[in-house]
This record gives C-alpha cells, sequence and structure tokens, in this order.
C-alpha cells in the first residue's frame, strides 16, 4: 500500500505562511507565477515550489496559456480543516459553558 505524499495532506499545506499568503492572493483571482511573487522576497524557483504543493494538495490548480502558467484558487478542500475546527469549536462551547454553570452555582467571595 503506497504513502500520500506528505504535501499532498492540506494540513502541511497550510502550514506554511507563504503559502496561506499565496492562497490570500488567489482569492483575487487567477494570477500567473510572476504576479503571485510579487511581494515575496524569494525566487521563482521557491515560488513554484510552494505553488506545487498547494496543487498536489488540491488547493490551487494551473493551467497553461501559451508560455504562462495560470494559477487559481480551489478553496473545496478548506472544507476538511474547517469540519476539523468545527468538532473543536463545540467541545470548547461545551466546557465554556460546564464552565460558566459551576461559576454561578460556586459563585466567589470576597472577603
Amino acid at each position: 500500500m503506497s504513502r500520500p505524499l506528505a504535501s499532498a495532506d492540506i494540513f502541511v499545506a497550510i502550514a506554511d505562511p507563504t503559502r496561506r499568503a499565496l492562497l490570500d492572493k488567489l482569492r483575487l483571482g487567477e494570477q500567473p507565477v510572476k504576479e503571485l511573487a510579487e511581494p515575496f522576497a524569494m525566487s521563482l524557483p521557491a515560488i513554484s515550489q510552494h505553488l506545487q504543493i498547494l496543487c498536489e494538495a488540491d488547493l490551487v490548480q494551473m493551467r497553461k496559456s501559451g508560455r504562462q502558467r495560470l494559477y487559481s484558487l480551489n478553496p473545496e478542500p478548506l472544507k476538511q480543516i474547517s469540519d476539523w475546527i468545527r468538532d473543536y469549536e463545540q467541545f470548547w462551547q461545551d466546557k465554556l459553558g460546564a464552565l460558566g454553570n459551576y461559576l454561578e452555582e460556586n459563585p466567589c467571595s470576597d472577603t
């Protein structure tokens, strides 16, 4: 049985702040790699490596137009993260609710 690439893991893909910034830029629409690389102090090959990881995680799609490679956001896989976080939101709401109930039932006295 083959193991999936670590870079195909959506959590690994979004762990890097540069990749999160690239996803934010792609929310504005499809862009070529040169445009995506402008705000970063790194080489085009380094940006391309980040984009490759995002493509492997299916967060970004690439298409060729002539000699250019154009990248666009595919937000659908982010639902996996949203679903995962939602479970923890419910956990913390339950815990905070229980704490609130405890504090109401056991008020602190200022003596």
